[in-house]
C-alpha cells in the first residue's frame, strides 16, 4: 500500500495533533509515503504562519521544518506536470474543490495509475476525502463538514 499524504496529513507526522498517531501508524505500514511537490510550500507556509501567530512556538516550528527537510528525500514526491494540472482542473470542477486540493487529488490519482497499486489517501478535508473515494482510493478519515 502507498500512503498519499496531503499537506494536512503530512504535518500530522511532525506535529502532535488529533489523528497524528493514526497517520504515523499508516506511514509505518506503507511501502511508500507519497506527497505532491506542492506539499513542501504548503507545509512551510502553515508552519511559518504558526510561528508568526504563536511566537513561543517558533523554536518547535523550526525543529519541525528541519525534520521535514531531512525526511523529504525519503518520500515519493509527485511532481506537478501539465497532465496533472489539467486533471486537477477537471477535478476542481467535478468535485467543487479548491485549486491546490484538486492538485493534491490529481497527484494521488496519477500515482495510483502509474504504480498500479492501492493508494490510501490521507487528508482531513471532507470534500477531498469524498472525491478520493469516488476515484477508487481508500480515504480512511471521517469526512469533515
Amino acid at each position: 500500500m502507498i500512503l498519499f499524504c496531503d499537506t494536512s496529513a503530512l504535518l500530522k507526522l511532525y506535529v502532535a495533533e488529533a489523528h497524528s498517531a493514526a497517520i504515523k501508524a499508516l506511514a509505518k505500514e506503507a511501502e511508500a509515503v507519497a506527497v505532491c511537490r506542492i506539499a513542501w510550500a504548503e507545509a512551510f507556509a502553515a508552519l511559518a504562519r504558526r510561528a508568526r501567530e504563536m511566537p513561543a512556538d517558533a523554536p518547535a516550528v523550526a525543529a519541525v521544518k528541519r525534520s521535514l527537510a531531512a525526511d523529504w528525500p525519503r518520500y515519493l514526491v509527485i511532481d506537478v506536470t501539465q497532465d496533472m494540472v489539467e486533471r486537477a482542473g477537471d477535478f476542481a470542477d467535478t468535485f467543487a474543490l479548491r485549486g491546490y486540493d484538486s492538485v493534491q487529488l490529481a497527484a494521488a490519482h496519477l500515482a495510483a495509475e502509474r504504480a498500479q497499486a492501492a493508494i490510501t489517501f490521507a487528508s482531513f478535508d471532507g470534500r477531498l476525502n469524498k472525491a478520493a473515494r469516488v476515484l477508487g482510493m481508500m480515504a480512511p478519515f471521517a469526512e469533515a463538514p
